[in-house]
């Protein structure tokens, strides 16, 4: 999860509190009500796209801390659901209050028509105003799904994450209490890769997800690197493409996906590919020769794969290539041709 420094918040508070000035207390969010934040944004060859599969195991939307649910398929090729919610916690009776203190109670939800959120919120309250240096500061921090905050009566802005969605708002704490209502557009990724039928091992295959389409212009930084198969990424509703790379070779598939508010996407990137081994050996089926340097081509002459030693292993596209050994200052070469699926080891013959 991404998290929100107060230096990078300060122009969300800056909008929220020149809306709250001209008497305009909230914003339509884009499920249609209720107030919602600017979304945060992440820190900062190739085949075409890559075909997205729906998962048959797919689990509703939720943090580590609550328990796997119904199937829900995903929106890129086949039936959505919305996720099922637990039941919301009972209310916890209101703290005891000094004079002149009164009680915030804050919830978070999908969106006008959708239950609360129950778990994998975050929740700061911050003074309406900067301090001397220009900073808001944080009086107060909770991660349960429905908390309460005793504060002083006054003005503060309250902001509540959800991954990498957020919203915020400035809200007033009078004498007799408060209750604000935070809409959250946001949804899930949970990503794995396979080579047809068969899932690709965790360690061998990466993750980026990059906000928008992978056809449009500009350089972009990833809102979330090295993601691992059946994390979920939790991000604003909205399009985003997948980057997926197996191994270190060149197999890379772009993918675009939606992603819908309360809705887990599954998405299976499917590469075509194969594991090839190399071996240097004075005849066939002789014994491989140690202190090897490999080095594997496109038929253009490009660098795909370069390693060292006497059994690499590499993971490479479907297609046609020239392998070169260099051992003990002679060089040899192999063409090869990989077909997807088609895992295999190749004996380079040093002769």
């Amino acid at each position: 999860m991404w998290d929100l420094g107060l230096r990078s918040l300060r122009p969300i508070f800056l909008i929220v509190v020149a809306v709250a000035c001209t008497g305009n207390a909230a914003a339509q969010s884009r499920a249609g009500g209720g107030v919602s934040a600017p979304t945060l944004q992440g820190p900062p060859s190739l085949q075409a796209p890559g075909p997205l599969t729906p998962s048959p195991n797919a689990l509703p939307l939720q943090s580590p801390a609550t328990s796997p649910g119904p199937t829900i398929v995903s929106p890129g090729g086949g039936i959505s659901a919305q996720i099922p919610q637990p039941p919301m916690p009972p209310a916890t009776p209101l703290p005891a209050m000094k004079a002149g203190e009164a009680a915030l109670q804050a919830v978070a939800r999908f969106g006008r028509e959708a239950p609360a959120i129950t778990a994998g919120l975050h929740w700061r309250v911050y003074a309406d105003r900067p301090d001397a240096t220009g900073a808001f500061r944080m009086i107060k921090e909770d991660r349960s799904a429905q908390p309460t905050f005793v504060l002083p009566q006054g003005n503060y802005i309250v902001h509540v994450a959800f991954g990498l969605a957020s919203a915020a708002k400035p809200v007033q704490v009078r004498g007799e209490g408060a209750r604000e209502t935070f809409e959250i557009p946001a949804g899930g990724i949970r990503l794995e890769g396979r080579v047809g039928d068969v899932k690709i091992p965790n360690a061998q295959i990466s993750f980026d997800v990059y906000k928008g389409s992978q056809f449009e212009q500009g350089d972009r930084r990833p809102i979330s690197s090295n993601v691992l198969t059946g994390e979920v990424v939790l991000v604003p509703e909205g399009t985003y493409y997948i980057l997926s790379k197996y191994g270190d070779g060149n197999s890379v598939v772009r993918s675009d996906i939606r992603v819908q508010s309360g809705k887990l996407t599954d998405v299976s990137v499917t590469h075509r590919a194969a594991v090839i081994m190399l071996k240097l050996v004075p005849q066939r089926g002789g014994e491989a020769l140690a202190n090897t340097d490999w080095a594997v081509m496109s038929p253009a002459g490009d660098v795909i794969s370069e390693s060292k030693g006497a059994f690499p292993r590499v993971i490479l596209a479907e297609g046609e290539y020239k392998v070169i050994a260099r051992n003990d200052n002679r060089t040899y070469q192999h063409d090869l041709k990989v077909i997807t699926g088609v895992d295999g080891e190749i004996e380079v013959l040093a002769r």
